[in-house]
């Protein structure tokens, strides 16, 4: 199923994939969480497990801080940096409810968790220790880090704008113009908008700027969407991640696809064969050569059967990833 330009690693976690990431500064480590509890990092040109480490519940996201230190949270309400190179590892802090996700802003040298208990917390990590606590409406399911501000989506379709430099107040308040759960949200490398997926096949281009003029920009668009006898089956788009040189972005959906878009023209520009199941999560290398795609059942349909879940690393071209300057 697999050809020359994608493999599947070897070892993958035993239950659901919850979040994949590469490296800050290569393609050749991998970390990923785990339903099973585990946070794994794995050499990918090797196709070995080089490290695994272990939270007393479902682990929901994981970021790098560095190239040798991993952060994780998730179900046992924990946060943990786990040192890559001694196997140590510290417990930071706690949330009152899971921890759903996991990221590190460069630019202003802070951790950002995202939690069920209608919190985001900032942490310092040279101490590492707590940099304060902040409200949300309603629980985090989605953040993303954009420069210096932060992009936080919640339960009820909210969408709130935060300066990192600034958290005493909200910089934007809004809600999602997708009519149904936010499922994931990530900000353009050129720090000028986001992207943001819903249960209900859709995805949205935003600009942060308020101004009437560059607003008029946002659009939205239908996918992962597949004619079965004749219905219409509507997906959940779960995934979506940058490539960092060219702001294209790829999306992954429970229908088993991932396909690469291209928000300047408002085009496709390709489509990968079928997963096994459902796409979890996605990640670009830093440099946009590799894209790692983790197939892996969301429960969507209950516990049925389903196929084994696995994530698979794809070399990408130019070709795949690269906006067609348009036709003049």
């Amino acid at each position: 199923m697999t050809g020359s330009n994608e493999f599947k690693l070897n070892q993958p976690p035993e239950d659901g994939i919850s979040s994949v990431k590469f490296s800050p500064n290569t393609s050749q480590f991998l970390l990923v969480s785990s339903w099973d509890t585990s946070v794994r990092l794995y050499d990918v040109p090797a196709n070995s497990l080089r490290l695994k480490y272990q939270h007393t519940g479902a682990v929901l996201d994981c970021a790098f801080y560095d190239p040798t230190h991993a952060w994780s949270g998730g179900l046992d309400h924990q946060l943990k940096m786990h040192d890559l190179n001694t196997d140590q590892e510290n417990l930071v802090g706690t949330h009152d409810a899971p921890i759903r996700c996991v990221e590190y802003c460069p630019e202003v040298n802070v951790m950002v968790t995202g939690s069920w208990d209608q919190t985001v917390k900032l942490w310092d990590p040279r101490t590492p220790c707590n940099a304060g606590t902040f409200s949300q409406p309603e629980k985090v399911y989605t953040l993303s880090v954009s420069g210096d501000r932060l992009i936080v989506g919640t339960a009820g379709r909210r969408v709130l704008v935060w300066d990192l430099r600034n958290m005493g107040y909200v910089q934007q308040r809004r809600e999602s113009s997708l009519k149904y759960q936010t499922r994931c949200i990530r900000a353009f490398p050129n720090k000028q908008g986001y992207v943001l997926s819903s249960i209900e096949g859709r995805v949205a281009v935003e600009y942060l700027d308020p101004s009437p003029e560059v607003q008029k920009k946002k659009y939205a668009f239908k996918c992962h969407r597949l004619k079965e006898n004749n219905i219409e089956q509507i997906y959940p788009v779960n995934a979506i991640s940058f490539h960092n040189i060219h702001n294209t972005f790829a999306t992954g959906g429970s229908d088993g696809f991932v396909n690469i878009w291209d928000p300047f023209n408002k085009k496709r520009l390709c489509q990968f064969h079928r997963y096994p199941t459902s796409i979890a999560s996605l990640a670009f290398s830093n440099d946009g050569t590799t894209l790692a795609i983790a197939s892996s059942y969301m429960y969507e349909m209950d516990d049925t059967e389903h196929p084994e879940d696995g994530i698979f690393i794809r070399q990408v071209t130019d070709a795949e990833t690269k906006p067609k300057s348009p036709c003049t």
